[in-house]
């Protein structure tokens, strides 16, 4: 028997939810926060790749 265990995993993700309930609550005046502190749930991971994109990048040019 041979076991086929390819398994994809395709969803909104925890970061994805988060921003959507955030826009909701934008949008239904439960919060009053800045457009940019919403949708920080959107951009913020690619921001925090940068970064650590960019710490790597300096270590190596310094060594």
């Amino acid at each position: 028997m041979s076991k086929n265990s390819n398994s994809s995993s395709s969803g909104i993700g925890v970061l994805g939810l988060l921003g959507v309930a955030f826009v909701i609550l934008k949008l239904c005046n439960v919060i009053t926060w800045s457009w940019w502190w919403v949708t920080l749930p959107f951009w913020g991971g690619l921001a925090i790749i940068l970064v650590v994109f960019l710490v790597i990048l300096l270590i190596k040019m310094l060594t």
